[in-house]
C-alpha cells in the first residue's frame, strides 16, 4: 500500500464522516461547514486521481458556495446557531432506506461494471482546451451567472437588514423561544427610546 492509497482512504473516510455529521448537528451553520468539509475531501480525492482541474475547481467553488450558504442561514433561518435544537432530517426512515439503497447501488456499479479504458494522450492539452471552451463560447453564460449571484447576495443583505426603507425589520416578526413554552416578543430586543415607544404603543 502506497502513500497515495493511505491518503485516499483518509480523505474518503473524512468525506463520509463529515457528510454523516451534516444530518446529526442541530445547527444550520455547522451543517453548512460540515458539508464544505465533505466536498473538500472529495476534491482532494480528485487531485489524487490526477483530475487536478476538477479537484481544484471543486475546492474553490464549494468553499465560496458553502460560505455564502452559511451567510444565508444566519440571515434568514429561525435557528441559525443551533440555540434551539432542530431535526435536520425529515422522514428519517425513508431517508435512511433511500440512502442505503443508493449507496449499495452505486457501490455495486463501481465494483461490477466493466468501465471502458480510453486513456487520453499525454501530449494532448486537455486543460487548455477546456479553458478555451469555458472562457470562449461559454463566457457569456458564466459572466451572467456571476452577475446574477452578486445581485442575489446584495438583495439578501438588504432584505436582512434590521432597518430599511420600509421601517423596522422586527415589526411583525416573532423570534422562536429559547425555552419550551416560552414567549418572545420582538419589542423585548429593542433598546433605547425607539424600543420604549414601540412597546408603549403596543400597550395601547
Amino acid at each position: 500500500m502506497t502513500g497515495v492509497d493511505v491518503a485516499f482512504w483518509v480523505f474518503a473516510l473524512a468525506a463520509v464522516w463529515s457528510g454523516y455529521r451534516v444530518f446529526r448537528t442541530d445547527s444550520m451553520v455547522r451543517a453548512s461547514f460540515l458539508l464544505l468539509a465533505s466536498f473538500l475531501n472529495v476534491g482532494a480525492i480528485l487531485v489524487l486521481l490526477l483530475a487536478e482541474y476538477l479537484g481544484t475547481a471543486l475546492l474553490f467553488m464549494m468553499t465560496v458556495e458553502m460560505v455564502v450558504m452559511a451567510l444565508f442561514m444566519v440571515m434568514f433561518m429561525m435557528n441559525p446557531a443551533g440555540l434551539n435544537p432542530m431535526e435536520m432530517v425529515h422522514q428519517p426512515r425513508l431517508a435512511a432506506v433511500a440512502g442505503v439503497v443508493t449507496t449499495a447501488g452505486l457501490g455495486l456499479v463501481a465494483v461490477v461494471v466493466d468501465f471502458p479504458d480510453a486513456p487520453v494522450d499525454p501530449a494532448a492539452e486537455t486543460i487548455r482546451a477546456l479553458g478555451t471552451e469555458l472562457l470562449g463560447g461559454s463566457m457569456l453564460v458564466f459572466e451572467s451567472a456571476g452577475v446574477t449571484l452578486l445581485a442575489t447576495m446584495v438583495c439578501a443583505v438588504i432584505l436582512s437588514a434590521a432597518r430599511g426603507r420600509y421601517g423596522d425589520g422586527t415589526a411583525g416578526s416573532v423570534a422562536p423561544p429559547l425555552e419550551p413554552g416560552g414567549d418572545h416578543r420582538p419589542e423585548d430586543d429593542l433598546v433605547g427610546d425607539g424600543g420604549g415607544g414601540h412597546h408603549h404603543h403596543g400597550g395601547h
